[in-house]
């Protein structure tokens, strides 16, 4: 006790300079707009950074796994197109139409690849957070995706991060529809299991069956369409009896989700400031 005592006598001056000096910046950070503001713009962009290192450290140990993911899904994809194109040739159509078609579809895409640098798994509204932002021609409401299939939405943007909204996540509606069939439902998703998400609203005579794939429908003006969510495991009624609800898994593995890429279409782009002005009208 005397020791300490004796420390705090011998060092009074320092540690009171110290509680002024607390006490000065929580006065200027509390009662001043624009300094609060750029302490938190500052503090943001510094957590988004630690963020990021940590991702940059996961994905270097999970490099292997993603890796060996990717390669296996770019042997499908290959498989699945030799197939159509065997089709296609056995009807007597064009294949090599048909290929220049699809790639003019992609080219009017404009990907900017991101990494995830934050994800949330364990909540009923998850958020996930990747290292683009304004600054890269990040904008809220557009879509992201990844070599497995579709991810989310962007939320929120800063000039160097933006705030996605995943699938997994309880406010999340993705237009959805069973490949090869024509029926589409609404995606959703109960906040328990991280693998697996519901697809309501989908009509009575509709037929499909388990084990048929789920895709975007391309009715919304974030996704086009074909993008791949996952597959038919179960199929129940709706509450109601007038519909069907189907349990799909997941064709994304949100637990190693590291490598994702924003869809920047400026066609989507003007989709999107077409609805929002025709909702304003009705609103006025």
């Amino acid at each position: 006790m005397n020791q300490l005592l004796g420390f705090l006598a011998r060092h009074f001056h320092w540690l009171l300079f110290l509680a002024l000096e607390a006490v000065s910046l929580l006065m200027l950070f509390g009662t001043n707009n624009y300094q609060t503001a750029a302490w938190v713009s500052t503090s943001n962009a510094a957590v988004g950074q630690l963020l990021e290192w940590r991702g940059q450290v996961e994905q270097f140990f999970l490099m292997g796994q993603e890796n060996a993911a990717l390669t296996r899904r770019n042997l499908a994809l290959e498989a699945r197109l030799a197939a159509m194109s065997q089709l296609l040739a056995r009807r007597g159509i064009d294949t090599s139409l048909v290929i220049r078609q699809q790639d003019s579809l992609m080219a009017t895409l404009n990907l900017i690849p991101a990494q995830v640098v934050g994800n949330e798994m364990n909540r009923q509204e998850n958020l996930m957070t990747i290292n683009r932002g304004l600054a890269d021609g990040v904008r809220p409401d557009m879509g992201v995706v990844c070599g497995t299939g579709a991810v989310g939405v962007v939320y929120k943007c800063s000039d160097h991060y933006s705030v996605v909204l995943p699938l997994l996540n309880r406010r999340s509606h993705l237009s959805c529809a069973i490949r090869d069939r024509g029926f589409f439902g609404y995606h959703s998703w109960t906040g328990d299991d991280p693998t697996r998400v519901w697809i309501d609203d989908v009509p009575r005579h509709a037929r499909f069956h388990t084990g048929d794939m789920v895709e975007t429908s391309g009715y919304s003006s974030i996704f086009p369409r074909g993008i791949l969510v996952g597959r038919i495991e179960h199929v129940y009624n709706s509450p109601d009896g007038l519909s069907y609800r189907l349990k799909v898994q997941l064709s994304t593995d949100f637990s190693t989700l590291r490598n994702v890429m924003v869809i920047a279409d400026e066609q989507v782009a003007e989709q999107q400031q077409l609805l929002r002005e025709a909702r304003n009208t009705e609103n006025q």
